[in-house]
């Protein structure tokens, strides 16, 4: 039998969940693989999912959570040639249902990884994707070119500081506690803000009236949504991910009417559907291959086995975190 944590109603994510038995996933047809999954993340998403708050349709019930993991294949079908038994490959976020002991996957969009960390790999298909996609999407920027998020601590702003200085801009990074800002730094930030209302003359000391960002990444929402726009040049760009505050995006008709501030949104879910295989194979080979160098690394907090899903699920939900949580079936 094979374990996976399935929930069958929607609610506080650790009680809604259950371990349960489903049947071996059996010979693979024709363009699939059996994977024995290795390693998969608890992200927000995850969480916002058992929670029936995500995205603009709840899934099917029951469902297997986890959007995103790596695993080894143990056989491949008819047909597949690009990947051989042995080999570790990223389980790309269009195939939820990760957190379990082996899966069934279509082996079209599967690729083989070089050697690397694991845990590491296991993190790769959500955060750093939003990251770069956003980074590389909506403005044109250029070498030396502010840019400015907030929820800088999380794990798309570890990966955006990391990635920002890989391609040659600057960082600019809005946290709610200044004791982040020290860990921040070391990881390649250029500059660490506490938010509040006064961010935009804070900014704009650093930057100069003349270089203000172009390009803000806005995770919260609500009056974060609001204070990210007011630092932006004129004709810049907010683009909303996520909504950490629970409030409605807001932007100040000053910002939008007279600065002409445009207001964006981003998720990754639809960028997979619209991009084509060719872009997602590209994108995902750079990220790799920044995993392999060091460029990227998140810091994981703990790791959990699949028995451990309650523990693991409370765990991901606590904040003030240092590190991602993982299980490892």
């Amino acid at each position: 039998m094979t374990k996976a944590i399935q929930f069958s109603s929607f609610g506080v994510p650790h009680d809604v969940a259950e371990l349960v038995d489903l049947p071996e996933p059996g010979k693979p047809g024709p363009g699939e693989v059996v994977i024995d999954m290795e390693a998969a993340a608890i992200n927000p998403a995850d969480l916002l999912q058992l929670e029936g708050r995500y995205g603009t349709e709840r899934p099917p019930l029951p469902s297997i959570g986890g959007g995103e993991g790596v695993g080894i294949v143990r056989e491949c079908g008819e047909g597949v040639t690009h990947l051989r038994p042995g080999d570790r490959v990223l389980m790309l976020f269009a195939a939820r249902g990760n957190w379990r002991s082996a899966t069934l996957a279509k082996a079209a969009r599967l690729f083989p990884l070089p050697p690397a960390d694991p845990q590491q790999l296991a993190m790769l298909t959500v955060n750093p994707a939003t990251a770069l996609v956003m980074l590389k999407t909506f403005v044109d920027l250029k070498a030396g070119d502010w840019v400015i998020q907030n929820a800088a601590n999380s794990g798309v702003g570890h990966n955006l500081i990391k990635l920002a200085k890989k391609l040659g801009f600057r960082s600019l990074n809005v946290v709610r506690r200044a004791e982040l800002a020290d860990a921040l730094k070391a990881e390649g930030a250029d500059e660490v803000l506490v938010d509040g209302p006064d961010l935009a003359a804070r900014v704009r000391a650093i930057t100069g009236k003349d270089a203000l960002p172009k390009l803000g990444i806005d995770c919260i929402g609500g009056e974060g949504t609001r204070r990210i726009a007011g630092t932006l040049a004129e004709g810049g760009t907010v683009v909303n991910y996520g909504l950490l505050s629970g409030q409605p995006c807001m932007v100040d008709a000053a910002d939008t009417v007279f600065r002409n501030i445009a207001l964006r949104g981003f998720w990754l879910v639809r960028w997979f559907a619209s991009a084509t295989p060719q872009d997602i194979q590209k994108t995902y080979a750079e990220l790799t291959a920044m995993v392999v160098d060091g460029t990227i690394h998140v810091p994981v907090e703990a790791t959990y086995p699949l028995a451990q899903y309650k523990a693991a699920l409370a765990h991901a939900a606590r904040e003030g975190r240092s590190g991602k949580i993982l299980f490892t079936p």
